[in-house]
């Protein structure tokens, strides 16, 4: 089913593409802050096309590639130095953490879509969060009961990957994005990837049964802070 929702990459990824994608690698999080922003700066009509460049799905053209050099010049030589998550400090103390409503893809599993092609629908701030990065809604059953469908989860990124078992993480690896409670696995470099939710079955089998990932495959590691929880009306 997974192969059937995926587009398939380029046959041909050009020269412009790698650099393109290596620069992008380098320099998300501080010259620019997502798709979105990036797009807007490129002249992209959408961020999926950003998405579908860093993920080899299509090339990019060389004169958004030169643009983008041009822009961020100052970034690429070393000039600039300065994180873009640390260059509004005020506004985050004062507004609050964005909150960026994704939802789950139309997959088996429950799979969020890229945050990355999304802007912020708002900001979320009271007591206990001010150490905290965005804030994600829950979608789907897996982590029922700790995570109801429908409420606000205030994450906080962890760049160390240092990973606290059995605390709750949102997890970014490979093409899959999704909340779980991280457990120590059999060997150092892997995690056991645990939902709450244990008494949803199919057939004589868990729905949401553990999995084993690598530390090493994690490409973000958010950890659950604070979670606001609809009210019932």
């Amino acid at each position: 089913m997974e192969d059937e929702i995926k587009p398939n990459k380029i046959k041909i990824v050009r020269p412009e593409t790698l650099e393109f994608i290596i620069l992008y690698n380098q320099l998300k999080g501080k010259a620019f802050n997502g798709n979105a922003q990036l797009a807007e700066a490129l002249g992209f009509n959408s961020p999926s096309s950003i998405t579908e460049i860093i993920k080899s799905r299509q090339n990019i053209d060389p004169e958004k590639l030169r643009i983008f050099k041009e822009r961020y010049k100052d970034y690429i030589t070393g000039d600039k130095k300065q994180n873009f998550s640390e260059s509004k400090p005020v506004s985050k103390h004062s507004e609050g953490i964005p909150m960026y409503e994704i939802s789950a893809t139309a997959s088996g599993v429950e799979v969020y879509n890229d945050i990355n092609d999304s802007q912020p629908v708002g900001h979320m701030n009271f007591p206990g969060i001010e150490d905290c990065d965005f804030a994600l809604p829950v979608w789907g059953h897996s982590m029922y009961p700790y995570l109801e469908n429908g409420c606000w989860v205030a994450l906080k990124i962890i760049h160390d990957k240092k990973i606290l078992p059995g605390e709750v993480y949102y997890i970014e690896w490979g093409d899959y994005r999704m909340y779980k409670r991280l457990l120590a696995g059999d060997i150092p470099d892997e995690v056991i990837a645990h939902s709450d939710n244990t008494t949803e079955m199919v057939g004589n089998r868990l729905k949401y049964a553990p999995f084993i990932i690598k530390v090493a495959d994690i490409k973000k590691l958010c950890l659950v802070k604070d979670i606001h929880k609809k009210h019932n009306h």
